[in-house]
């Protein structure tokens, strides 16, 4: 079987990068192990953060660092025995974390984070789902004036550099948006150009779905058999051996496996996280995807009911799963919001691949002609999936790039 490109990863960003390549008229092979959106773009809080511009920082105060090396919070958790192979990442995210750096990377993040719902309006809309996606923003809460006050400065901060659009929510307005929360909540920020999604998955499949309508093809295969094969490339799959003038990959957590294979040493970590669904109790509704910022955790209304959703769990990758967090916040969520029986059998874990300085890789292998890397998103694979799509697509085929990709490349990186 030969294709024009072979895209390793069938999560938010592989098959949007395949959607954009087949409409530029390429043959595209998109290949993984499972279906399409069945990893990491499953299980997420299912938004389109229009807000995003700061990356998700690592703490630098010593309070907050104290708290969390307790291991006894909602938001973080971490495997003692993880930590030492973690260190060096932890240290150079640490560094990348100086507010002065931070802001230096997230002057570049914006250039991506500010077409994330337009980007996906249009790919919706051509592959016929647009109805899963929910443009009415979502919520922090708050139960301490000191936590709404911190959050406040950052939205006014972000609003002036970024032009990202909120509205702050005292405790009547908030009531008249979400009737059923806690009404001990001293207030919220709505931030009202996010988007968020019914189903995650469904719409990642909805994509896939499109991307073979165009002629393209799902195919099941093991990414890790990637090898060069004359100029271009070659992988296994249960059809047989796809050869492909170019590929890429697209892989989330599972990047380093392949790259690692071919000589590249990028400096790349996972953060996990867990998800559970629960029934509203009769009579209640949950309108917005709701953070309560003071515990740490999220609730959304999803298609399959309230999906509860933690933050990170610092562990090796491919450890079992320690939903510690999940039975830490589910007694804390009962109080913010009315929830019912759990909807699923066991609790639902993802991994997302993160770098150190907070931003995604996209862009050429340095060191092989036709492979092409689009991994890395950490917190916004989701939010940034079908922009790094059309990215991936417009370098491949040499059209002029919409946003300057120079930031995002892999050789930024000195251990490669």
């Amino acid at each position: 079987m030969k294709f024009d490109t072979v895209v390793l990863g069938a999560g938010i960003v592989g098959v949007s990068i395949a959607i954009h390549l087949q409409k530029r008229g390429r043959s595209v092979a998109l290949v993984d192990r499972k279906p399409p959106g069945l990893e990491t773009s499953f299980g997420n809080a299912g938004l389109l953060q229009r807000e995003g511009v700061y990356p998700y920082a690592l703490p630098r105060d010593i309070g907050t660092l104290m708290h969390y090396a307790r291991n006894s919070s909602i938001d973080v958790h971490y495997h003692r025995d993880a930590l030492p192979a973690l260190a060096p990442f932890l240290w150079a995210y640490w560094r990348n974390s100086e507010p002065a750096r931070h802001a230096a990377i997230a002057r570049q993040y914006a250039t991506l984070i500010e077409h994330c719902v337009t980007e996906h309006e249009v790919l919706a809309k051509d592959a016929g789902v647009e109805s899963l996606l929910r443009p009415t923003g979502w919520i922090k809460v708050f139960h301490t004036d000191a936590a709404r006050d911190d959050e406040l400065r950052d939205a006014e901060r972000w609003h002036r550099e970024f032009g990202v659009q909120y509205k702050l929510l005292d405790p009547a307005k908030l009531q008249l948006a979400e009737p059923h929360l806690d009404r001990s909540l001293v207030g919220g920020l709505h931030y009202t150009d996010a988007v968020s999604v019914t189903d995650p998955g469904a719409l990642v499949a909805g994509y896939a779905a499109y991307f073979e309508r165009l002629g393209g093809r799902f195919l099941t295969g093991d990414a890790t058999s990637l090898e060069a094969e004359g100029d271009g490339w070659r992988v296994m799959t249960q059809d047989g051996p796809v050869s492909a003038s170019s590929a890429v990959i697209a892989l989330g957590p599972w990047a380093k496996d392949v790259t690692s294979a071919l000589g590249y040493r990028l400096p790349l970590a996972v953060k996990r996280g867990y998800h559970m669904h629960y029934a509203p109790q009769p009579g209640t509704v949950l309108n917005h995807p709701v953070l309560d910022v003071d515990n740490g955790f999220l609730l959304a209304p999803m298609a399959r009911g309230i999906r509860l959703t933690t933050g990170v769990e610092l562990a090796d990758r491919d450890a079992p799963k320690t939903p510690v967090q999940l039975m830490r916040a589910e007694p804390v969520a009962r109080t913010l919001f009315p929830l019912g029986e759990r909807v699923d059998d066991e609790p639902w874990m993802g991994r997302r691949p993160c770098t150190p300085d907070m931003m995604p890789i996209i862009g050429p292998a340095p060191r092989h002609k036709a492979l092409w890397f689009a991994f890395g998103h950490a917190h916004h694979g989701l939010t940034l999936g079908a922009v790094t799509g059309r990215l991936i697509a417009s370098l491949m085929t040499g059209e002029e790039p919409f946003v300057d990709v120079t930031p995002f490349r892999a050789d930024r990186f000195e251990s490669i």
